[in-house]
């Protein structure tokens, strides 16, 4: 009888939590807004970050000597915040390039990068390292660069399995790659490689341009998707533009989303993202403020 009943009480208690609602994410704050230049200048943003009430932070990892991280993670884990570790390929290394020394050169700078993120404790790797940023052939991806793209990820997803870290590929627009640049494409790509360590992330400004139907493209994606960035239309304060975070929360919920909540913003510090007005009055009090609203959901 005991037994019956504590089984009931907690079909009741999983109904009660499925029709409240309530999501319990840790939230993370990407350092891109304060652009490039990853340097212990930026510890005290860390701590203003983790005063708001953050839980981590994406860094971007460019610079891959393991010195610079060992820093970081001796203030991050003073301070308890996590770190999720980011990087971007550029024009010197382009993982699906016809240049057999170059398509190397990517991967053994995407495996230093994995390096500096085990260094700095992150469990995932986010991010379009598939291929080079702002490189463009003038036409779609051929089978030939496809191919390409597997043989390196599949590489990638050994070497972070090695480090119990898994790859979250981002999809980005098409004004800034050919190879993947919707959830139907990275999704096929990820399935290629076929690999328990390669997955893939959403970044909502991304797919605001891309998506018919964002909460349809995030379900597709299911338990392949292990990391998010709310990133508003405008890439400003969460709440001020026209996505529809609560519309995307709710799918998040609905295909049980277990994973980390993170806010990409930028600014004009960060020149590729070619933003040359004021779109809000600081970095800081767009923290604040896109954390406020994160919470209110």
């Amino acid at each position: 009888m005991a037994v019956n009943w504590l089984i009931e009480c907690t079909k009741k208690l999983i109904f009660i939590i499925h029709l409240t609602g309530k999501m319990n994410h840790k939230l993370g704050m990407n350092l891109l807004l304060w652009g490039t230049e990853m340097d212990e200048s930026l510890f005290p943003i860390l701590d203003q970050i983790k005063t708001i009430g953050y839980d981590a932070v994406e860094i971007p990892i460019f610079d891959t000597n393991e010195t610079t991280w060992r820093k970081w993670k001796q203030h991050l884990d003073a301070l308890g915040l996590d770190a999720v570790a980011v990087t971007i390929n550029g024009p010197d290394h382009h993982a699906i390039s016809s240049d057999a020394s170059m398509r190397k050169k990517t991967l053994e700078q995407n495996k230093r990068a994995l390096d500096c993120a085990a260094i700095l404790g992150s469990s995932l790797l986010t991010g379009p390292y598939h291929s080079a940023l702002g490189v463009f052939s003038g036409t779609k991806s051929t089978p030939q660069e496809n191919n390409w793209a597997v043989e390196h990820l599949l590489a990638l997803s050994e070497h972070a399995a090695n480090l119990n870290i898994t790859l979250a590929l981002e999809y980005l627009n098409r004004f800034e790659s050919y190879l993947v640049s919707c959830a139907d494409e990275l999704i096929a790509l990820v399935k290629r490689v076929n690999h328990p360590n390669c997955k893939m992330m959403l970044d909502t400004f991304h797919a605001n341009i891309e998506e018919k139907n964002i909460s349809s493209a995030i379900e597709k994606m299911g338990n392949l998707l292990v990391h998010v960035q709310l990133s508003e239309n405008d890439r400003g304060t969460l709440g001020e533009g026209h996505i529809d975070f609560p519309g995307i929360m709710k799918t998040l919920q609905r295909i049980r989303y277990n994973g980390m909540i993170s806010v990409e913003a930028f600014s004009t510090k960060l020149s590729a993202a070619n933003i040359w007005r004021p779109l809000f009055e600081n970095e800081i009090q767009l923290t604040k403020d896109s954390y406020k609203f994160l919470k209110a959901l």
